[in-house]
């Protein structure tokens, strides 16, 4: 496994999922895309409504051109420009920045889910990670996904496909 791609941090009920990225830009810059409504839209998986970041703070997750409901969610940890964390629908988000010698930020995004949502939401973190180091994509969510329950599926159990309501790509 290669550093771009989801490992697992535990196991267990609700596992957690990890992503480790180096991005060029410096941690001021990252922490713009990740925590700006309309930056995050570049890459970010929904469009998210929110008044403003801190503690306590309800937001919403919009899975606009999808029938999907919105999603709610609470902001349970802020600590800019190094650490957000906040809930999506049941799961909890979080992004982790820290400064690269180089000038650059080390970006570790954890998600805790459900144990049969592991290997779907890998295949579409893989593809938002893409988007925001602005990567072009070697492969569609179908095979990344393939590719995830072949790792996850023995350790956690059946894997589910893309929800109901999506009808398209994660990434499209």
């Amino acid at each position: 496994m290669n550093d771009d791609e989801a490992t697992l941090v535990r196991a267990g009920e609700r596992p957690i999922l990890r992503f480790r990225r180096h991005l060029r830009q410096p941690v001021e810059a990252v922490w713009r895309a990740v925590t700006d409504p309309v930056e995050m839209r570049s890459w970010f998986p929904t469009r998210i409504e929110i008044d403003e970041w801190k503690v306590g703070a309800t937001m919403t997750h919009h899975f606009d051109g999808h029938d999907i409901d919105p999603l709610p969610g609470v902001v349970v940890e802020w600590d800019p420009p190094h650490r957000v964390r906040f809930t999506w629908g049941d799961d909890t988000i979080g992004f982790d920045l820290t400064a690269s010698p180089d000038g650059g930020t080390v970006f570790v995004l954890t998600e805790e889910l459900r144990a049969d949502h592991v290997a779907r939401n890998a295949a579409g973190w893989e593809a938002c990670l893409n988007h925001l180091e602005q990567r072009s994509e070697d492969q569609g969510w179908q095979e990344r996904f393939e590719h995830y329950v072949a790792i996850f599926e023995p350790v956690l159990g059946h894997q589910e496909g893309q929800p109901a309501g999506h009808g398209r790509d994660m990434t499209d």
